[in-house]
């Protein structure tokens, strides 16, 4: 029951900070009026594609990899990557060449970073609670 109520709380905090990050991305578009930012939404719809499409395609062993990391779930996280880096890096090319303002651009960053660390905290406290089960 204990670990319910601390799965639950974990769930709200991280969807909390998951609305802040979307907020701070679409405020970045519609304080400054470009909504030409929100071209990083993008990014975070897909991210999780390829990754997703790997490790499907992959199955769990390989013939040609004895069990170990294998091609395809390399370049699924390779062009999962592509997508963060682009997430990041977007905003500092539209501020640099002045289609956006600089403090649109650091909302837009500090939103994605948000949104990301939301993806990698939930992944990393349900993982761990799935691995107890068994």
């Amino acid at each position: 029951m204990m670990m319910k109520f601390r799965s639950t709380k974990n769930i709200i905090a991280l969807s909390f900070v998951l609305a802040v990050g979307f907020l701070l991305v679409i405020l970045s578009g519609a304080l400054f009026g470009n909504w030409l930012i929100l071209l990083v939404v993008a990014t975070y719809v897909l991210a999780p594609i390829p990754n997703w499409i790997s490790f499907r395609c992959s199955g769990g062993y390989d013939y040609y990899s004895d069990g170990q990391n294998n091609g395809c779930k390399d370049f699924g996280q390779f062009i999962t990557a592509i997508f963060i880096v682009t997430g990041v890096c977007l905003p500092l090319v539209l501020a640099h060449s002045e289609v956006i303002t600089y403090t649109a651009m650091v909302m837009s960053i500090a939103g994605g970073l948000l949104v990301y660390a939301t993806i990698i905290a939930y992944s990393a406290f349900f993982a761990s609670e799935g691995d107890n089960e068994f």
